[in-house]
């Protein structure tokens, strides 16, 4: 495998989460250096000795605007 993509989305109380799509690797983090941090550690939890591990690990920001009318 040549990399796995995190979808991070900003919580409304400050933060951000990220999840891995098509892997059940869900983290968090109060800041984005932070969440850097457990994102790599989450994959290194997540894929043992045994396991294809991704050489790139992609952060995908979503981010959702509401317009009042």
């Amino acid at each position: 495998m040549k990399e796995i993509i995190f979808e991070v989305l900003e919580d409304i109380d400050g933060g951000y989460t990220a999840s891995a799509l098509g892997f059940g690797i869900h983290t968090q983090g109060d800041t984005m250096d932070e969440l850097k941090h457990m994102v790599r550690d989450a994959v290194d939890c997540y894929f043992d000795s045994d396991m294809d591990r991704p050489s790139i690990i992609r952060l995908h920001f979503v981010r959702d605007e509401v317009l009042a009318v």
